[in-house]
Formats: structure tokens, sequence, C-alpha cells
């Protein structure tokens, strides 16, 4: 079993992409059943508002110091990435906002509910973010989404007029921080290597058969050792 940890933001454009790609890279890997999914929290902006104050294109122009043009024009490329994947990528209308209670219901559904759930809600958000262009800090748009996932209404209304789960996500981004993630999707395999970024479907595709080859070696080496064996006046020696 590979387990692989991911950090990302549903706020990220190479989060949703690289998340994307990641499980096209298993499916066609056939590794569906071999890998196991542990999702981390990672704000990009935990100060930002619950409120939508400025457009995507303004935000970004201003954060890279590019005209506007310049910024709808990368925004644009980073679309088209989503779209090659055959996702109705539309980064330049999203509506920017705090992700935080968006995470505390992604932990909400780790705690409480199965794989298959917390992988709905998932994808749920990513797209309520970068393809329906909604606004991820609206208790409405979650409560919706989470139901859609499968999860009961009760226990998501819960949440979201409390604080529980705070506690998780802070603890996600100081395991980060004490990593040295600064950047987001960040996947690492079986908590032994990391890659940072999207990668590409083979790129992931290669990343998954270097851990199943570490993995067949360690299993060749342990069943070296745990060879049944017998002892004699000349030594010892395999059976």
């Amino acid at each position: 079993m590979i387990t692989l940890t991911i950090w990302s933001d549903f706020a990220c454009p190479y989060c949703y992409i690289g998340e994307t790609r990641l499980q096209k890279a298993i499916e066609e890997l056939g590794l569906k059943d071999n890998v196991q999914i542990d999702l981390r929290a990672f704000e990009l902006d935990p100060s930002a508002p619950k409120e939508v104050v400025t457009t995507t294109p303004e935000r970004f122009a201003m954060k890279y110091r590019l005209s506007l043009e310049g910024a709808r024009k990368q925004i644009e490329q980073i679309s088209d990435l989503g779209r090659e994947l055959g996702i109705d990528f539309n980064y330049a209308t999203t509506k920017y906002s705090n992700t935080r209670d968006a995470h505390r219901l992604m932990k909400l559904a780790e705690a409480k509910y199965d794989r298959d759930t917390v992988g709905r809600l998932n994808e749920a958000l990513f797209k309520a973010y970068f393809v329906e262009n909604l606004v991820l800090a609206d208790h409405n748009v979650l409560l919706e989404k989470a139901v859609e996932a499968g999860m009961n209404e009760e226990d998501v209304k819960d949440v979201l007029s409390t604080d529980k789960y705070d506690d998780e996500v802070r603890f996600d981004e100081r395991e980060a921080m004490m990593r040295g993630v600064h950047g987001v999707p960040y996947v690492m395999f079986n908590g032994d290597f990391a890659v940072p970024g999207a990668l590409t479907i083979e790129g992931f595709k290669s990343a998954l058969q270097r851990e199943l080859k570490k993995q067949d070696k360690k299993a060749s080496e342990q069943t070296e050792t745990e060879r049944p064996h017998q002892c004699g006046p000349d030594g010892c020696e395999l059976l």
C-alpha cells in the first residue's frame, strides 16, 4: 500500500490540477486499491476575507507585480492546463475568499465518513471554486456540497456553526511549517520522499512506480531474511 499525504488549498489552481493528474496516474497504473490518500489542510492566505473584495485578475496582478493584461494572460494559461484534463476551468472568474471553513468541513469528513465520501467532498469543493465560481466561505455553499457528497446535514451544520476541527486544520499547517512546506500542492510518498508542485501525469506515474519498486525491494529483502534455515557443526544454511 502506498500512502500519499497531500497538503493543498481549495483556492489553489495547481492543487486542483495536480490532484486531478495524480488521480489519472493512479487509474492508468491500476493502483486505485493500492493507494491511500491522506489530505492535509494548507491555507494559502489564512487572513483572506470571508467576503469577496477583489477580482482574481486584480489580486493576481498585485501579488505577482503584473499588469492587469499580463495577469489575465497567465491566468488563462493556468486555466488551459485544467481544461486539458477535462475540467471546465474558470480561474479568471473565481471568487476569492477564506477557505478555513472548507478545510474544517474536510476534517469532519475524514473523522466520520469513509474515503469515498472524503474524495467526493474534496472534488466538489475544488469544482465549486474553479468551475462553478462559488464563494467557499459561504456556509450555504459548503452545506450544499457536503450533503451532495453524502454527509449528514446536521453534522455539517454543527461544524459550521462552531469552531470544531479548527485545531486539526492548524495542526496540519504547523506540520507543514515544520517540514518546510511553503507552497502547495505538496505530495509526500509513504512519509519518505516528497514532490512539491503539480507534476505531469507521467511524472506522477514515475514517482508511483519508483515507490512500488522500493516496496518490492524491501519485501524481497525481508523474504530473504525470513527464509527458513538450519544450523549444524559446519554452520548455518538456508533451506
